[in-house]
C-alpha cells in the first residue's frame, strides 16, 4: 500500500515517559508494519531520560514518525492531544515498551473498513517476558482473550478491563464524541470502554494475538493510585447503576461472600438499589441480612416463578466459573439473566 503523509488511513498514538530502554523495539515494530499508510504520533510527556534522542534517531528521513514534546507530563492530556493532532479518523493505541506483531495495522485496518458499525477492534495479547509473569495475571490475559465478540465485552466489562490499551484501534470521531479521554482517580482506558459500552458503541477482538504486552513493575497498573482495585470498584458500580439491564423492572439479587464483596457490591447500592436476596453458599449465613436483605442459598432462585436479575460479585479464583455453570443450569443466561462483577 502506498503512503499518503497528507492523508493517512491510521493515526498512531504513541506517548512515552522515559522509555529509553524499550522505545526502539516498540518504534521498529510499528515502523516494519506491513501496511504503512499511518502517521505516528510520538508524544513526549516529560521524559527526563534519552528516550527524544531515541525517536530522533529513528526519524531519519522517515515522514511517517513525528515528535511532539509537551511541557508538562501526563497521559490524558498526551492522549487527547494526540487525538487533536491526528490527521485520520482511525486511532492507534501504542504503548512505547510494547511491541506490534508485523500485521496488526493491515488487520485492525481492514476489520473496520469491513465493518463500519464497529466503533473499536482490539486483539489478543500476549505477556512477555515469561519470567516476570504471575499466575494472577496470566489468568487475566486468559479472560481477556475470550473476551471476542461484541457480545461478550458487553456482558464481561464489568468483571475487568475486557481490552490491553495498546492492543485497540478505535473511530475518533466515536471517541470525540464522548469528549475524548477523562482525567480523574479511575484508569483512563476503563473509564473509556465503559462510556463506549453505556453509548451503545460496538467493540470487538479480532481472535489472534496481535500484541506483546510488557509485563514489569513500571506498569501504570503497578504504580499508579487510579489503577488500584478501589479505583475499579468505584467506576464500575457507577456505571453498573446506569446499566439498562438493572432497570427493568426486575428483581434485583446479589450473590457473594464476605465483607470486601458486601463493599465492593455498596457502590452500586449507593445509587438507589434495593435488594430482593443476597445469595450465599456458607450455610452458617443463611437468614442473616446483608444490606437489609435476607441471605438465601443459592437453590433458592429455584423457587422463583419470575427470575429476579443476578449480580454474582464472587471473584475467588475458580467460583466464578462455578457460579456460571450453576446459573446456566438453572435457566439463567449471562447478560440476560445475570452479570459477573469484578
Amino acid at each position: 500500500m502506498n503512503r499518503n503523509l497528507s492523508n493517512p488511513d491510521i493515526s498512531i498514538l504513541l506517548p512515552f515517559y522515559n522509555g529509553a530502554a524499550t522505545l526502539e523495539q516498540c518504534l521498529d515494530s510499528i515502523l516494519n508494519q506491513s501496511f504503512n499508510n499511518f502517521e505516528l504520533l510520538a508524544i513526549n510527556n516529560g521524559s527526563t531520560d534519552d528516550s527524544e534522542n531515541v525517536v530522533i534517531n529513528k526519524m531519519g528521513d522517515d515522514q511517517r514518525l513525528m515528535l511532539f514534546n509537551l511541557p508538562e507530563p501526563g497521559l490524558i492530556p498526551a492522549l487527547n492531544f494526540g487525538l487533536e493532532q491526528a490527521k485520520s479518523e482511525l486511532i492507534v493505541r501504542m504503548d512505547c515498551d510494547d511491541i506490534m506483531s508485523p500485521h496488526r495495522l493491515q488487520k485492525q485496518w481492514q476489520h473496520m473498513k469491513q465493518h463500519p458499525d464497529c466503533s473499536l477492534v482490539s486483539c489478543q495479547v500476549r505477556l512477555f517476558p515469561d519470567e516476570l509473569v504471575k499466575d494472577g495475571y496470566r489468568e487475566y490475559i486468559r479472560w481477556q482473550n475470550s473476551c471476542i465478540t461484541a457480545q461478550d465485552i458487553r456482558d464481561e466489562i464489568y468483571w475487568e478491563s475486557p481490552m490491553a490499551h495498546p492492543s485497540v484501534t478505535f473511530r475518533k470521531k466515536d471517541v470525540l464524541t464522548l469528549n475524548g479521554y477523562r482525567d480523574g482517580d479511575f484508569p483512563e482506558d476503563y473509564d473509556l470502554w465503559l462510556r463506549m459500552n453505556q453509548a451503545g458503541m460496538k467493540m470487538e477482538k479480532l481472535p489472534e494475538i496481535l500484541l506483546d504486552w510488557r509485563e514489569g513493575a513500571k506498569r501504570l497498573s503497578r504504580s499508579d493510585p487510579r489503577y488500584n482495585r478501589a479505583a475499579f470498584d468505584i467506576l464500575r458500580g457507577k456505571f453498573l447503576a446506569q446499566d439498562p439491564r438493572l432497570s427493568q423492572g426486575r428483581p434485583l439479587v446479589i450473590w457473594g461472600a464476605g465483607r470486601s464483596t458486601r463493599l465492593r457490591a455498596k457502590h452500586l447500592l449507593d445509587n438507589g438499589f434495593d435488594l430482593l436476596a443476597w445469595i450465599d453458599v456458607d450455610e452458617n449465613k443463611i437468614g442473616n441480612l446483608v444490606w437489609g436483605a435476607p441471605v438465601e442459598p443459592p437453590e433458592w432462585l429455584l423457587k422463583q416463578v419470575d427470575k429476579p436479575f443476578v449480580l454474582s460479585y464472587v471473584t475467588v479464583r475458580g467460583a466464578k466459573e462455578k457460579n456460571r455453570q450453576l446459573l446456566e443450569g438453572m435457566g439463567y443466561h449471562r447478560g440476560r439473566d445475570y452479570l459477573m462483577v469484578g
